[in-house]
């Protein structure tokens, strides 16, 4: 019953914020999409572009369940660092629609094994892996990741996905930075 409960607790945390994530590029143009927006360039589409490489691979390889479209290996040094950014060459359609259909393939991947299914991740020192631990690390990339992305799609257009039954606007926002703007400068003083 715990096994379950365990197992849709935790599918529907991530797909929630599989849907997060994708919420982020609404409304933006393709050139902030793409566009660096950290020294490391960081960028709106180039996390999605990552996340669907993590979901391919984790719920596919690790489960002799291989995702149908190539993607590189996680041992090939040569791609590292590629799958977070976008080429010109690729569209937005092109790496949302992978993502969703990865998002399908790992949802398809939970349906058919229980919790304690084993797995093998061969890049991490305890290889042996359960259902549950991917489980719980994929959620915890796409959260840290989701993090990421509200800040990158704040600094741009600063829209913060919030409750919207908090009522907190753009003047609220104003008033806040204020608050701990004066905070900040009385600390130092």
């Amino acid at each position: 019953m715990i096994d379950d409960f365990a197992k849709e607790y935790l599918h529907s945390d991530l797909r929630e914020i599989r849907d997060a994530m994708l919420r982020k590029l609404d409304g933006l143009t393709e050139y902030d999409i793409r566009r660096p927006l950290t020294s490391t360039g960081t960028n709106l589409l180039g996390l999605v572009k990552h996340l669907s490489l993590t979901e391919a691979r984790y719920f596919g390889e690790v489960f002799d369940r291989p995702f149908p479209e190539p993607v590189p290996r996680w041992d090939d040094l040569e791609q590292r660092g590629a799958d977070m950014w976008a080429t010109e060459h690729e569209t937005r359609e092109e790496i949302t629609g992978r993502y969703q259909r990865a998002c399908a393939h790992s949802d398809a991947t939970i349906a058919a094994l229980a919790i304690d299914a084993p797995g093998h991740v061969p890049w991490w020192p305890r290889p042996d892996v359960m259902l549950f631990n991917v489980m719980v690390h994929v959620l915890t990339e796409t959260s840290r990741h989701a993090g990421h992305a509200d800040i990158l799609r704040e600094h741009l257009d600063g829209k913060a996905e919030t409750d919207p039954r908090l009522g907190r606007d753009a003047a609220f926002w104003a008033d806040r930075c204020a608050e701990i703007e004066r905070a900040a400068s009385a600390a130092t003083a």
